[in-house]
C-alpha cells in the first residue's frame, strides 16, 4: 500500500507540475507587460542596439584647424588629415578662442593646431609639433583624431626622412622610412569597431535583465491577485515546492531557448559581427547561464509586491552590470570589491565565456572557470528558489487557516445571536 501511495504522489507531483507549467505558459502570452519583457524586449532591444553601432566606427568627425603657419607643409598636413577617413575639417578659424567658442557650441569635436614656427622647425632641423584638443565628452571623437593626425605625421616623418637621407636607391628609402617593419592586426576585432566588442556583452546582459524583469512582474501580479498578498495562490496543484519551482522554471526555459537562439546566434549573423566559435560549445554554454538566469529571478521574485517594483529595482542595474563584468570596463582595473560583488550576477560569467567562445573561438574546455562558475550558481539559486517557494507555501497556508478561523468564528457569532 505504501509503494502504490508512492507511486500516486509522483504522478500528482508531475500532473500538477504540469499544470503548473501550462498555467506559466498562458500567462506568459496573456498578460502584456510580460509578454513585452519576454518576447517583444528581446526581439527589439539587440535590433536598437545593434542598428546605432551598426558602423562599428565613427567616421568624418568634424573638426576645425588654427594655422598660424599658412606654409605649404603644414597645408599639406592638413589637406592628408582631411583626407583620412576619421576626421573632416569643417572650417579654418583666425585663432584659438573662435576654434574654442565652435567647439563648445557642439560644431566640431576636435581642434587641430598647428604653431607659427612649424614649417621653419623642419626646415632647420628641429623637432617640431602638432597640437589636437578633443571634446572628451565622447571618447571615439578622441580615437578619431588620435588616429588620423597620429597616421599622417608618421607618414610625413617618413617622407622629410627619406628626402634628407640622400639614398640613391627606392630600397634604401623603404629602409630609412621603416627601419623596424611592423604590422598592426586587431585580433578578434579586424574592423577596430565598437559594435563588435560591446554587442555580444549587451546580447548576454538582455536575456539576464529581461528574464528579471519578466518574471519579476509575473510575481508582482501574483501577489497582486492573491487576497493575502501571497506568491504562491491557495491551490491544490501549488502543494509541493518541487512542482512550483519546476513548473515555473521549464515554462521559463521553453520560451528562452528560442529567445537565446534568436538574440545570440541571428542577430550578430544579421549584422555581419564576429562569429568564429562552435555552435555544439555555444550550446552547451548557454544551458547553464539560462538556468542560472532562472533561477535567480525567481530568487528575487521575492522582493516584488507590485508589478511596477521590479522596473525599479532591476532596470538600473543594467549599465553597472555591464561594467563589473570586465568587458565594457577592463576587468584588471575593477576593484576587488566590486568583483566579488559581479560574482553574485550570472551576466559576468555569461558574458565573458559567450565573447570567449563566440568572439575569440575558445573550446567549452578553455572557459571551464565561467562554465563551472554557472552551473554552480544554477544550483545556488536553485536551492534558493526552492527555500523561497518553500517559505512562501507555509505563509499560504498559515493566512489561509487564518481566514478560515475568522471565517468559522463569524458563523459562530451568527448562529448564537440567530438562537
Amino acid at each position: 500500500m505504501k509503494d502504490i501511495k508512492f507511486k500516486d504522489k509522483i504522478a500528482q507531483g508531475i500532473n500538477d507540475l504540469f499544470y503548473i507549467w501550462k498555467r506559466e505558459f498562458q500567462t506568459t502570452f496573456r498578460d502584456q507587460g510580460v509578454l513585452i519583457f519576454f518576447i517583444l524586449v528581446p526581439l527589439g532591444y539587440p535590433l536598437l542596439y545593434s542598428f546605432i553601432y551598426d558602423n562599428e566606427v565613427v567616421r568624418e568627425v568634424p573638426a576645425v584647424v588654427v594655422d598660424d603657419s599658412h606654409s605649404s607643409l603644414s597645408r599639406e598636413y592638413l589637406r592628408k588629415v582631411d583626407a583620412t577617413p576619421d576626421v573632416q575639417i569643417i572650417a579654418y578659424c583666425a585663432d584659438m578662442e573662435e576654434a574654442k567658442q565652435m567647439l563648445k557650441n557642439r560644431l566640431a569635436y576636435g581642434i587641430i593646431y598647428i604653431p607659427s614656427d612649424f614649417s621653419d622647425n623642419i626646415a632647420k632641423g628641429k623637432q617640431t609639433q602638432v597640437s589636437i584638443y578633443c571634446d572628451m565628452s565622447g571618447l571615439l571623437y578622441y580615437k578619431s583624431m588620435l588616429i588620423a593626425n597620429t597616421a599622417v605625421s608618421l607618414d610625413m616623418n617618413k617622407d622629410i626622412k627619406i628626402a634628407r637621407s640622400g639614398n640613391t636607391t627606392e630600397r634604401q628609402d623603404e629602409i630609412t622610412g621603416y627601419p623596424i617593419e611592423y604590422e598592426e592586426i586587431s585580433i578578434f576585432n579586424p574592423t577596430a569597431g565598437f559594435a563588435a566588442f560591446l554587442i555580444p556583452a549587451v546580447l548576454v546582459l538582455i536575456i539576464q535583465q529581461t528574464l528579471l524583469l519578466g518574471i519579476g512582474l509575473a510575481a508582482g501580479t501574483a501577489r497582486e491577485n492573491n487576497r493575502f498578498k501571497d506568491l504562491v495562490p491557495i491551490n491544490r496543484h501549488y502543494n509541493g515546492t518541487l512542482r512550483i519551482v519546476l513548473g515555473k522554471g521549464l515554462s521559463y526555459f521553453l520560451v528562452y531557448v528560442l529567445v537565446s537562439f534568436y538574440v545570440l546566434y541571428i542577430v550578430p549573423r544579421l549584422f555581419s559581427l564576429n562569429q568564429i566559435g562552435q555552435p555544439g560549445s555555444l550550446i552547451l554554454f548557454v544551458v547553464p547561464y539560462l538556468a542560472a538566469c532562472i533561477f535567480f529571478a525567481m530568487t528575487t521574485s521575492i522582493a516584488i509586491r507590485n508589478r511596477e517594483t521590479c522596473m525599479l529595482i532591476f532596470v538600473f542595474t543594467s549599465v553597472p552590470l555591464l561594467f563589473i563584468s570586465g568587458i565594457s570596463w577592463p576587468g584588471a582595473a575593477i576593484p576587488p570589491f566590486w568583483k566579488y560583488v559581479s560574482y553574485i550576477f550570472p551576466s559576468t560569467f555569461g558574458i565573458n565565456g559567450f565573447v570567449k567562445i563566440n568572439n575569440m573561438g575558445a573550446t567549452l574546455s578553455e572557459v571551464a572557470f565561467e562554465y563551472k562558475a554557472l552551473w554552480i550558481q544554477a544550483g545556488v539559486y536553485f536551492l534558493t528558489t526552492c527555500w523561497v517557494y518553500r517559505w512562501q507555501i507555509l505563509m499560504s497556508r498559515k493566512h489561509a487557516i487564518e481566514r478560515y478561523k475568522e471565517l468559522k468564528e463569524k458563523a459562530n457569532l451568527a448562529k448564537q445571536i440567530s438562537d
